[in-house]
């Protein structure tokens, strides 16, 4: 697998098509906007999305999708929200057998189905996989170390997408476990709106610890009703994931948790990217499917919806009824 397409030129997207590059592929980089892909392709850089930071001399950069989709194997860096739309523009350009790696994290509204789900709905003759993990596009572009984990149901597949993409700077662990990398993934967007929230309120940094490893275990209770594995949840794309998104202002979704903790009032408009606004309702109903207890997540959803304020949400939390950690 020497020739890697990849379908969005955001941060990303283009953080990732570097990071291919560098493990020796040919890169394919695809954007649908002509003026994006004119400016990075003069300034051999994204500087809207990535500035400072040079493009390899291996990525090829186009707004022709066959171009990209004629390729080994295709990252699909995608909102999750729109990765349905773009997968269907794939159908027949793509070639049987391909494997298609969602880099998106989180669950499509209404039909509640995972990423690779929507994948193999619209792509059934390709081969669907993941990519997930604790990785900011600044860091990987930049070339900082940085581990993450990409899952396939087949394990000599992920090991060969994995051993394909992984260089000195930039680790991919491999697993067969697709489910429990796309469960870390999707609810951890959600527990970093929370925990912005208890950063934003300035509700300490004791707070701060509580709210991440009580989210956790609602994390690990819903992926075990998934049959998810336990190392997949403590590994990348699971625990360390949620560290990373829980703690940092360069996550979008941390970021507005903070933005939303310091306001008075609720405001998603203008949030496209920010994964967890649009995970959070579904993630809330999957768990209740699954009878699932998930508190923090119901709570953020509350909030977002505007059925409860952040106060009441907190207070809510805090009024639980004492009972054995698990």
């Amino acid at each position: 697998m020497k020739r890697i397409g990849v379908i969005g030129a955001g941060a990303w997207g283009t953080a990732l098509a570097n990071a291919a590059a560098k493990a020796g592929c040919e890169v394919v980089l695809h954007g649908r906007d002509r003026a994006l892909i004119a400016a990075i392709e003069k300034a051999r850089g994204n500087e809207k999305y990535l500035p400072g930071i040079r493009l390899d001399d291996k990525v090829t950069v186009t707004t022709d999708l066959a171009r990209a989709s004629n390729t080994d194997a295709v990252l699909l860096v995608t909102p999750t929200q729109s990765l349905r739309e773009t997968a269907t523009l794939l159908a027949p350009l793509v070639r049987a057998d391909t494997p298609i790696i969602a880099c998106s994290k989180g669950i499509e509204i209404g039909s509640k189905k995972f990423v690779t789900e929507v994948i193999a709905e619209v792509l059934p003759k390709t081969r669907p996989a993941i990519l997930s993990g604790p990785g900011f596009a600044a860091d990987v572009a930049a070339g900082l170390p940085t581990a993450v984990t990409l899952a396939a149901e087949n394990e000599a597949l992920a090991s060969e997408l994995a051993d394909a993409l992984s260089s000195q700077t930039f680790r991919l662990y491999h697993t067969s476990d697709v489910r429990g990398v796309e469960i870390g993934g999707a609810a951890k967007n959600v527990l970093a709106i929370a925990a912005g929230i208890v950063a934003g309120r300035k509700l300490g940094a004791s707070a701060q610890a509580a709210l991440t490893t009580r989210g956790f275990a609602e994390l690990m209770r819903f992926a075990r009703a998934y049959d998810a594995k336990p190392e997949t949840l403590t590994g990348l794309s699971g625990l360390g994931d949620l560290i990373l998104t829980c703690s940092s202002a360069q996550s979008r979704n941390y970021g507005f948790g903070v933005s939303l903790g310091g306001s008075s009032s609720v405001d998603v408009r203008g949030k496209k990217l920010t994964e967890g606004v649009y995970t959070a309702p579904v993630l809330v109903e999957a768990a209740r499917a699954k009878n699932v207890e998930m508190p923090i997540a119901e709570a953020v959803a509350a909030v977002l919806a505007g059925k409860v304020g952040i106060d009441a949400a907190i207070a809510g939390l805090l009024s639980r009824p004492l009972r054995q950690e698990d």
